[in-house]
């Protein structure tokens, strides 16, 4: 296994994926392009940068997306968001979920500077698609797929991926900046915030259902010391 490759397990078989590519953050994904307006105008108003375009791409160093069950973070302004996640790897697609952990105060000098700040957690449990959602095959699939969230045991977030870009809209705008082989991961959008309060907290919990299958969930906790010796991510 590479240094820098992340396990992946396949639902159902066991099979391991090892991950090692290129890592990409989707913002302001939501299908509701005036809702998406609305939001922007409203992180404006509490001092957030507006983006270059929508929705905007921000490529992370891979060595942020981890599995591990904790992450070390720089201050107590930070939170987490459940997101869908698609893994391309050996040309195959896989969905998974992933929390793109934030640093909030950083967020208001730059948005692309607080989301590398902080490791992005994902399950370590990935389904195997069998399509091409770049191609629209997986589109029609989308919008049944719900996410939920909790922060410290209150629920944080929950909705359809009806509300994010279905994949053939955001993934081939992903794949006009990498390779056409190489591994990818993409986070590819959020949920609203039950009451639109964003909420720090020290265990986030995830998951995403998918109709017909078992859930795929993720759970991890923050801390804001530094460990005597940190773990490769993924490992």
């Amino acid at each position: 296994m590479k240094t820098s490759a992340v396990r992946l397990r396949l639902a159902g078989s066991g099979e391991v994926l090892e991950v090692d590519g290129t890592l990409i953050i989707a913002g302001y994904t939501g299908s509701d392009t005036e809702q998406v307006k609305a939001h922007i105008e409203e992180l404006a108003a509490i001092g957030v940068p507006p983006p270059e375009e929508v929705p905007m791409l921000y490529p992370v160093d891979w060595s942020l997306l981890t599995t591990a069950p904790s992450i070390t973070v720089a201050g107590p302004g930070t939170s987490g968001e459940v997101e869908p996640v698609l893994v391309r790897h050996s040309g195959a697609w896989y969905l998974g979920v992933g929390s793109d952990h934030t640093d909030r105060d950083l967020e208001r000098e730059s948005v692309h500077e607080s989301k590398k700040a902080c490791p992005k957690p994902m399950a370590p449990e990935v389904i195997a698609l069998g399509v091409d959602p770049a191609a629209g095959e997986f589109d029609e699939a989308w919008g049944a797929i719900s996410l939920a969230s909790a922060v410290d045991g209150v629920d944080y977030q929950r909705g359809s991926l009806s509300a994010i870009r279905v994949p053939s809209d955001l993934l081939p705008r992903v794949l006009m900046i990498v390779g056409p082989r190489e591994d990818l991961v993409v986070f590819c959008g959020t949920v609203p915030v039950i009451g639109g309060q964003l909420r720090p907290g020290q265990r986030f919990e995830c998951r995403l259902a998918v109709p017909g299958r078992d859930p795929v969930s993720l759970a991890y906790t923050t801390s804001t010391e530094a460990p005597a010796a940190r773990s490769s991510a993924g490992s």
